[in-house]
């Protein structure tokens, strides 16, 4: 099922962008992804049909902090 999730974390410039680019855009199912670096919560989007701990543990595989934010 497709729906879109919203993560806390601490992504917060382009560098990190792309080093956790490449973890996420493995994962089959994420439609998009996007993360708001001017955010003070640095806020993680992704659209797609993965379970949520499997966008946590490819982000804490790159390296960053996550938790699940909880806002649509």
């Amino acid at each position: 099922m497709e729906k879109t999730q919203q993560f806390k974390t601490n992504i917060n410039c382009g560098n990190c962008v792309r080093t956790v680019s490449g973890f996420l855009n493995e994962i089959e199912g994420i439609n998009r992804w996007e993360v708001d670096t001017t955010s003070s919560d640095k806020i993680l989007t992704v659209e797609g049909s993965v379970p949520a701990a499997t966008i946590i543990a490819a982000v804490e595989e790159a390296g960053f902090d996550i938790v699940v934010d909880g806002r649509r």
